[in-house]
């Protein structure tokens, strides 16, 4: 690990409490964590996007204005459900939000997990999935948006304008954005298909596997397939590997007394999701001295170049930045972290 981020999963309730806000509430709250993660030096500020819940949901308007008031921290997503998008109105946001960000964006995307509607991109007006969970549709429209953001032209152009034969790529175009998009992978397979198609890996808070391997050691697997996969591919840069953990940092009686309630969660979880018996992670929470142990012991952790922390969105702009800035201070020069003011944030080269 180098660099690290928050990923924000971005409930928010009907506005009846200090920590149940409602949408505005929520969405004024992603920027201030935000903002105040870029002046802690941290690398990353990563949304969760779903659909048909109080959750995040369209990020750009997020992203942007995120972009808009920071000067150094990556902005993104972990993870854009590419069913429910048009993939070439996508690039073109992409492109126009990357361009504002000065090149500070990057865009985690997949099939999507389950969601409360059913088919919910068919309501969106996206029909033809042959597969109940849209795995075909998903792919499909991420090629057709790769293809896009990497500049190549896509459609015909008017011969009365521009003579015949000629074609039109996506406007605008943001140089280098392609290098910054990654793919949410739950499975081995998923992530050997990442590197195939070039783009970065971005390994989800859950594995869709179970064979009595740890979380950690069943990730480690993954990232090590994708790495292998991406040599054989022939590609020449060093890509990008994130994984995702809940860490916290205790340093107080508060912190404790946040850290509590994850006690049921300090060991991996086995369950059902998606119809796939799936492996979740543990929730890491102690002392500075413990968390450092135990993170080096964690060979995913250490095999990433990014660590992406979960983070208890709804509780509020101090509680959150206290528990960055915690691991900022106590955890992460440790593991190697390298502030986001030292550069963009990447990926390891490979051998």
């Amino acid at each position: 690990m180098k660099s690290f981020g928050f990923l924000s999963f971005g409930h928010y309730g009907r506005g009846s409490g200090p920590y149940d806000p409602d949408g505005r509430r929520a969405l004024h709250e992603a920027i201030e964590i935000a903002q105040g993660a870029d002046a802690l030096g941290v690398n990353g500020a990563y949304f969760r996007v779903h659909h048909f819940a109080r959750q995040a949901a369209s990020p750009m308007p997020l992203l942007a204005a995120i972009a808009a008031t920071t000067s150094h921290i990556e902005v993104g997503t972990g993870v854009i459900d590419m069913r429910y998008e048009n993939p070439g109105y996508l690039a073109e946001e992409a492109g126009a939000l990357d361009l504002i960000a000065d090149n500070r964006i990057a865009l985690g995307i997949s099939r999507g997990s389950p969601e409360p509607a059913l088919r919910g991109w068919e309501a969106f007006g996206y029909t033809g999935s042959a597969d109940p969970r849209g795995a075909d549709l998903a792919r499909k429209k991420f090629d057709r948006f790769l293809s896009a953001i990497r500049g190549e032209r896509i459609a015909d152009a008017d011969p009365a304008q521009f003579g015949p034969g000629q074609k039109l790529r996506i406007e605008p175009h943001s140089p280098g954005l392609a290098d910054r998009i990654w793919w949410g992978s739950g499975t081995a397979a998923t992530a050997e298909w990442a590197a195939a198609q070039g783009v970065n890996l971005m390994s989800s808070t859950l594995l869709t596997e179970a064979n009595g391997e740890s979380f950690a050691d069943i990730q480690t697997r993954q990232i090590d397939a994708y790495r292998a996969a991406w040599r054989k591919a022939g590609h020449t840069r060093a890509p990008r590997i994130s994984v995702s953990r809940s860490i916290f940092p205790v340093l107080s009686k508060e912190d404790l007394w946040f850290a509590a309630p994850m006690g049921d969660q300090a060991t991996d979880q086995i369950g059902m999701i998606d119809g796939y018996v799936s492996t979740f992670g543990k929730t890491y929470a102690g002392d500075p001295d413990t968390l450092i142990a135990e993170l080096k012991a964690d060979t995913a952790v250490q095999a990433a170049d990014t660590l992406m922390l979960t983070i208890p969105s709804q509780l509020g702009p101090e509680i959150n930045l206290r528990l960055l800035e915690n691991f900022a201070t106590h955890v992460a020069p440790a593991l190697g972290w390298v502030p986001n003011a030292e550069g963009p944030a990447t990926g390891y080269p490979l051998d």
